[in-house]
């Protein structure tokens, strides 16, 4: 179950968030090769001095990502992976490319945890919540 968080340090509209979580579903759907049902997305907004980036100017909009992930993802995914985030957090909410930074952790299945159970390791094409 990734838990994939988003922190930005300027106010967004209620469509551009969902618009933006819908993306960020779909999109590690697709280069991991799992379902959806499972991903969990946390997109925080802080006031414009509350996050910083080195690269960044002053009073320039940053993005700040942490992605849990299960292991098991190649680094060719990971790294297709941040592309796509970094484009579509530049897309979607107008932060520059060159103001976003990405962690990855990877984790083992049985640290993601439903109510019914944790998950297992990752297989490609899982469904892991059917």
């Amino acid at each position: 179950m990734p838990h994939l968080q988003f922190e930005v340090n300027k106010p967004l509209k209620d469509k551009e968030k969902e618009d933006f979580i819908e993306f960020v579903k779909n999109t590690f759907s697709s280069v991991m090769k799992t379902d959806t049902g499972h991903i969990a997305v946390s997109l925080r907004e802080f006031p414009l001095n509350s996050l910083s980036l080195g690269r960044a100017k002053k009073n320039e909009y940053v993005c700040l990502m942490n992605l849990d992930v299960r292991e098991g993802r190649s680094s060719k995914q990971k790294r297709e992976l941040v592309k796509k985030y970094m484009e579509g957090v530049e897309n979607f909410l107008k932060i520059k490319v060159h103001n976003q930074y990405l962690t990855i952790t990877s984790h083992s299945g049985s640290d993601f945890n439903l109510f019914e159970k944790p998950l297992e390791e990752w297989l490609e094409n899982d469904k892991p919540i059917s």
